[in-house]
Formats: structure tokens, C-alpha cells, sequence
């Protein structure tokens, strides 16, 4: 007669800490969408505003506040955005469209901490790679404190709101490099002039509110206050982080 073998019961899992999992999630989506291309490609945009600020220096080396402000404008407006799209629309798209995302999943944790770590791994890019670039083209035109102070926090509300509209864009639609491309020069660039109510729908306009107010020179659509240019897209995409994540909870990842 054999004695049975009890085997002790097994010590319960406790559940993953959540930043433990949001450190976990960042560091992967950071090493697997900063590639050498993406950053050799949005780094050359910026090497090409400097190179461009540089031209127009030579050519003209008293440049006035308006100049500066105009460039800069143009800067925020156009690089910026394309830079985020680049990188905030593979976050979560790419994992998404090919059926990896599933692994992240292994362990039962919060959709949000997926959403907010792919949100701030796209603001931990592309803040250094698009913005120092922005900031030298600005300076090397004018280095009033004015533009200087309006182009910086101009940039990071741009790159804040424009990574929370493209990350959730990732998980909403399939291959949302086309439909972010489509936002910035369709919407952005031609919808948005047609009135404040479409404006108001537009990053742009806001990232234009707060170097216009910072500078005193008019630009195009800065139709708001340096407050609500300020706080209203960064309440904005605090409201879309919350809606990806509940459309990550329902979305097919296997």
C-alpha cells in the first residue's frame, strides 16, 4: 500500500503592480518602434529646418520677431505632427494590425496602462528628436526670449496632444498612417481654416494660440487664449487615452 503524496497548495500569484507593468509595456513599445529608420527619417526633417534656418540667415542675418515667429510657426504645424504620427500611429497600430498585441495580454492587467505607456513613449521620442531641431531652427532666426519660451511650450503641447490623437488613431483604425496624414493636411490644413467651429478641432489652432500670445504677432487661427490654448488639448487627450483604452478593451487582438 503506497501513502498518497500530498503535494503543498501552490502559493498564490499576487496580481502585477501597475507600474511594474507600465515600466514593462513603455520599455517594449520604445525598443520596438524607435527603429534607426524611423529616427534616421524624422531626424532628417530636422537637419533639413536647421539647414533651411541657415540659408535664410545668410541671406538676411537681421531677421525681425516676425521672421522668427513665422517660421517657427510653420515648423510646429508641419514637422511636429508628421514626426508624432510616425511614431504614435506603431505603438499600438502595429501590434494591433499584426496580431502581436496579444502577448502583451498574457497577464490580466488594465488596458490604460497599455494606452498611457504607448502616450508617453511616443512623447519620450519624439519631444528630443523633433523639438531640439525646432528650437536650433527658431533660435538661429531669433533668440527672443518671447519666441523662444512660445516655440518650447508651444512644441510640447503639440507633441503631447498630437501623440495622445495618434496613438488612440492607432488602435481606432487599421493602417492609421493614411487617415493621420490625411487629418494634418485635409483637416489641419484646409478644413480647419473654414471657420473657429472646425478650428476648434484642430491641434494646430491651439499650438498656434500659445506662440502667437507668447510673441504678440498674429497667426492663423490662433483664436484662443494662452489658457485654453494650454488646457484644453492637454484635457482633450487625457479624454482620448480614456476612450482607447475602453476601445482597446473591446478590440480582437488575437
Amino acid at each position: 500500500m503506497t501513502t498518497p503524496n500530498f503535494a503543498p497548495p501552490a502559493a498564490p500569484t499576487s496580481p502585477p503592480k501597475p507600474m511594474a507593468v507600465f515600466r514593462a509595456v513603455y520599455g517594449l513599445l520604445l525598443r520596438s518602434v524607435a527603429t534607426r529608420g524611423r529616427i534616421a527619417g524624422i531626424g532628417a526633417l530636422g537637419a533639413i529646418a536647421v539647414l533651411t534656418a541657415v540659408a535664410k540667415h545668410s541671406g538676411n542675418p537681421y531677421h525681425s520677431l516676425d521672421t522668427g515667429t513665422s517660421f517657427a510657426s510653420f515648423l510646429l504645424i508641419s514637422i511636429v505632427p508628421v514626426a508624432v504620427l510616425v511614431f504614435g500611429a506603431a505603438m499600438l497600430g502595429d501590434l494591433i494590425d499584426d496580431g502581436s498585441l496579444v502577448y502583451l495580454w498574457l497577464r490580466p492587467v488594465p488596458t490604460w496602462i497599455h494606452v498611457v505607456a504607448a502616450w508617453a513613449a511616443t512623447v519620450s521620442i519624439t519631444a528630443p528628436v523633433v523639438l531640439i531641431p525646432v528650437m536650433l531652427s527658431t533660435a538661429i532666426l531669433d533668440t527672443s526670449s518671447e519666441l523662444m519660451i512660445g516655440t518650447l511650450v508651444g512644441g510640447l503641447v503639440a507633441v503631447a496632444a498630437y501623440s495622445g490623437l495618434f496613438v488612440v488613431g492607432g488602435i481606432r483604425f487599421r493602417r492609421a498612417l493614411p487617415w493621420g496624414l490625411a487629418y494634418i493636411m485635409i483637416w489641419e490644413g484646409f478644413i480647419a481654416t473654414a471657420g473657429k467651429s472646425a478650428a476648434k478641432l484642430a491641434v494646430r489652432s491651439y499650438v498656434s494660440s500659445v506662440l502667437a500670445r507668447e510673441t504678440g504677432i498674429h497667426i492663423k487661427l490662433a483664436n484662443f487664449t494662452l489658457a485654453s490654448a494650454i488646457i484644453v488639448p492637454l484635457v482633450a487627450t487625457a479624454v482620448l487615452l480614456v476612450y482607447g483604452s475602453r476601445r482597446l478593451a473591446k478590440s480582437d487582438v488575437a
